[in-house]
């Protein structure tokens, strides 16, 4: 699965529905239009059955996943048990009756409360905005992002100035502005003042209950669409995977295939600096919200930290997966979390790279994760699942994934917010869905 995402995204920049591969220029080849037709025709039925046997797929890995976990807790209910008579001490009993009691119950409860359709294509990221604004922005494949309001369920404006698939999206932390990267080789800055004079529409609610996939726009108000960026962030020669504001918002850090990062001044659009080092494409970049500190993921199966804070910067390198590091961000706590095609994920002191504090290993590969205020770690996977987990590595829930309430496809990012109407989590994925989230402590703790 781990080169299954890279590949997907590069067939996603044609526009026309044919795969890149089939696709030249009308100078070169002009398919005559029965063959065109007959060629989309065969593409949907390749779809169709991929689905198919992409689903049943699934539904045998929920079983061994039941199973698996009915395993483990037997096995470990099993293990303290034998313990305990080992020991025979009473304090040792009552410490591992509570460690027992955490797999009957989840330590967080995990509802789902909207649900947020009208992408045409796989979503690769989910942002919120900040403070104080009910908004969360999301960037597709279908070559388009979106801000929508959290409260409505509505999209309020789509922005269509890239000519390749939207890679990622992030809000400025202090002015109505977005920043994304695309497969078009470019990040834009752009105007993101939203209209909430729009009608509400269809309720959330409403959305729920008829469970269908609408358009944006269709059975609604149409959302405002803007063509135009502020600002074009040039100078990279391959996909640019992911974008970050710098703190102050000054500056913007990118993250390319091209294996460099640049940094950006956001007024001129000047890049100021290229770094390289990495060996192989970048899959991820963030920056540090409060001192001048970057972290780029790569493929080369390491993380680096970049440091700003003084005129030549420094950087060090975190080595520790074995395959792509996906993603890597930073914590309130001054700690790098870094997710990886290794299907582990691992916490990080940025003053100690020699050895991770916890790894947290899972079944499947890790794509962007995001950690909360609070220190709460949520892992979003291949195999449709979302694990939250505490800095220390202990397992705290899991996102139900039924039918009704989970994502289809794999789930790609994930972001936590302030909780607006209920709603504090947001997560996303290849189903063409965004899905918001009340995550709870259990009124046990």
């Amino acid at each position: 699965m781990k080169s299954s995402k890279r590949r997907l995204q590069a067939l996603t920049e044609g526009s026309d529905g044919l795969p890149n591969y089939i696709k030249m220029e009308d100078s070169e080849i002009s398919l005559p239009p029965a063959l065109r037709s007959r060629l989309h025709e065969l593409f949907s039925q390749i779809e169709k059955e991929f689905d198919l046997l992409y689903t049943e797929n699934l539904n045998l890995q929920e079983k061994i996943d039941f199973l698996s976990e009915k395993l483990e807790r037997e096995s470990y209910i099993e293990s303290q048990s034998n313990s305990q008579k080992e020991k025979a001490s009473h304090k040792l009993r009552v410490q591992t009756s509570k460690i027992v009691s955490s797999f009957k119950a989840p330590t967080y409860n995990c509802q789902l409360v909207r649900e947020f359709t009208g992408h045409k294509d796989g979503i690769w990221d989910v942002s919120t905005a900040r403070p104080g604004q009910a908004l969360i922005g999301t960037a597709s494949a279908d070559h388009t992002a979106c801000i929508w309001s959290v409260e409505w369920g509505k999209c309020l404006l789509q922005y269509t100035g890239h000519s390749g698939s939207v890679n990622s999206i992030r809000f400025h932390p202090t002015r109505d502005i977005a920043l994304t990267s695309s497969g078009d080789n470019t990040a834009h800055v752009w105007q993101a003042a939203v209209n909430w004079d729009l009608p509400r529409g269809q309720s959330s609610e409403e959305e729920l209950e008829g469970g269908g996939e609408e358009s944006l726009g269709e059975g609604g108000d149409r959302p405002e669409v803007l063509r135009t960026p502020l600002t074009e962030l040039t100078g990279h020669i391959g996909v640019v995977v992911a974008a970050d504001w710098l703190t102050g918002g000054d500056h913007v850090i990118t993250a390319s295939w091209d294996r460099t990062a640049n940094l950006y001044d956001v007024e001129t659009g000047d890049c100021l600096q290229i770094l390289t080092g990495h060996d192989h494409e970048l899959t991820h970049a963030s920056a540090h919200h409060s001192s001048r500190l970057v972290v780029t993921a790569s493929r080369d199966t390491t993380f680096r930290l970049w440091d700003f804070r003084e005129p030549i910067h420094s950087v060090s390198v975190f080595q520790g997966h074995t395959e792509s590091v996906t993603s890597a961000v930073f914590t309130r706590e001054d700690k790098v979390v870094s997710g990886s095609d290794d299907r582990s994920v691992k916490v990080w002191d940025v003053r100690n790279m020699r050895s991770a504090l916890a790894t947290i290993r899972s079944d499947s590969s890790v794509n962007r994760v995001s950690v909360s205020g609070g220190g709460l770690i949520a892992i979003p996977h291949d195999n449709r699942q979302v694990r939250l987990f505490d800095l220390q590595g202990q397992r705290l829930a899991r996102l139900p994934r039924s039918s009704r309430q989970g994502h289809r496809r794999m789930v790609t990012s994930v972001a936590w917010a302030e909780e607006i109407s209920n709603i504090n989590f947001f997560s996303c994925g290849f189903d063409r869905r965004i899905l918001g989230w009340s995550i709870q402590p259990s009124k046990e703790n």
